[in-house]
């Protein structure tokens, strides 16, 4: 497929040269030269489908074949610190997951900064079932704009343990989650693991469509950077898991930053540590959520991923091969071959990504295929608008981003 997109592509640049030459009217020449363009991003994003098949197969073929292996390293002294901003779906069960964990001393802090957050109630009612393992802080004055960050300070600050991990509070987590993403820092090799997230069973369009473009296209490019730098650089916040000497020598968290997640990890690994992402995979079901919020969400992710990664975000234009097939065969005067190419490009992002679902264990995913080109035509609408601009909202916020992810409050 790479090889006949590659000579139309050739054969547009060749007629180009040659109307150059002779008397094709202009309106011919602009039609060809955008055909050419199309090509060229469609021969990109096939390439993207191809590399995000072979990284995610072998990564997740590696975590299949090391399923069996004994964990030595026993996990134990650990901190979960989760910040609290409003009363997610499925707060209950997320919460108690994590009091069901195989490890015999760690503890739970959640923070909040307003002390009539919803979720307080249910916090406090948490702790009378698990008082031996839940600690609360409410009230907890922002130290920065990233208020996230300003309440994982202070509960960084009353942590009994030294072995940490920073996670979100909309997750619901297995009994062995602290061995897992704990256990690979404890000889020293990793500095930090990190995890990603889908929704492996969405029941609604909005959760679907989120955890379409985690799945399909977030983590297999995540594996692509990976590769690509020979390790991560960077870290997702859904869960953090690291030594506190080794936060301490990346400079700590950050309180004026958006993206700070994404940040700590780089950092983490310019200090000369091994950040890797965890072959386990959240649940992270955002339920009943508008596409409003969803676009709102990204947008977000996407302007911190362009100041914290600078011109890199830019090629994420050659990822998506079925938004650029629609106006390939509006402008095909000969429609065969355009047909030909779009359907070849169409057959090769399913594949990918049920690849990916299949990959991640969301067989669940797969009813919802039929979403996937409205989830390319919005996910390539929110890195156009990434591209410029330097607002984002966040919980009720709005912010305004400058250089190299600084942020105020507007």
């Amino acid at each position: 497929m790479a090889s006949v997109a590659l000579g139309f592509i050739t054969l547009g640049l060749v007629t180009l040269g040659l109307v150059t030459l002779g008397s094709v009217p202009l309106e011919t020449l602009v039609v060809l030269g955008l055909q050419a363009i199309l090509l060229l991003l469609i021969l990109g994003s096939i390439v993207f489908y191809l590399a995000c098949i072979a990284v995610t197969w072998n990564f997740f073929r590696k975590a299949a074949s090391n399923s069996s292996h004994h964990v030595d390293s026993v996990a134990n002294q650990v901190s979960i610190l989760v910040p609290i901003c409003g009363l997610d779906a499925g707060a209950w069960e997320n919460w108690t997951s994590l009091c069901h964990q195989q490890c015999d001393r760690y503890e739970i802090l959640f923070g909040a900064v307003d002390s009539d957050d919803p979720a307080v109630p249910l916090l406090y009612e948490l702790q009378k079932h698990y008082p031996d393992r839940v600690r609360i802080f409410t009230g907890l004055t922002p130290r920065g704009v990233n208020h996230k960050d300003s309440t994982l300070s202070y509960l960084l600050e009353q942590a009994q343990y030294d072995w940490l991990i920073l996670a979100d509070s909309d997750i619901q987590v297995a009994p062995d989650y602290i061995q897992t993403v704990i256990s690979p820092l404890i000889n020293g090799q990793i500095g930090m693991i990190t995890c990603a997230f889908i929704a492996r069973s969405p029941q609604h369009l909005g959760s679907a469509i989120a955890s379409l473009g985690r799945c399909c296209d977030f983590i297999p490019s995540a594996l692509i950077a990976r590769a690509m730098d020979g390790g991560l650089r960077f870290a997702i916040g859904m869960t953090m898991a690291l030594h506190r000497s080794t936060l301490e020598a990346a400079g700590g968290l950050h309180l004026n930053r958006i993206g700070s997640d994404y940040n700590l990890g780089k950092r983490v690994a310019a200090a000369g540590y091994r950040v890797e992402l965890s072959h386990l995979i959240m649940e992270s079901d955002t339920g009943n959520e508008p596409l409003q919020a969803v676009y709102q969400r990204e947008l977000r992710w996407s302007r911190t991923i362009r100041f914290n990664r600078g011109n890199i975000y830019y090629t994420i234009a050659f990822c998506y091969g079925i938004v650029y097939c629609i106006p390939l065969l509006l402008l095909s005067g000969s429609p065969h071959w355009g047909i030909i190419v779009s359907i070849a490009t169409l057959i090769l992002r399913y594949g990918q990504a049920a690849i990916a679902m299949l990959s991640m264990g969301a067989p669940r995913l797969l009813p919802w295929l039929w979403v996937l080109p409205l989830r390319d035509c919005m996910s390539f609408g929110i890195w156009l608008a990434g591209c410029f601009g330097q607002q984002v909202f966040w919980r009720g916020r709005k912010l305004q981003i400058r250089k190299d992810g600084l942020i105020s409050e507007l």
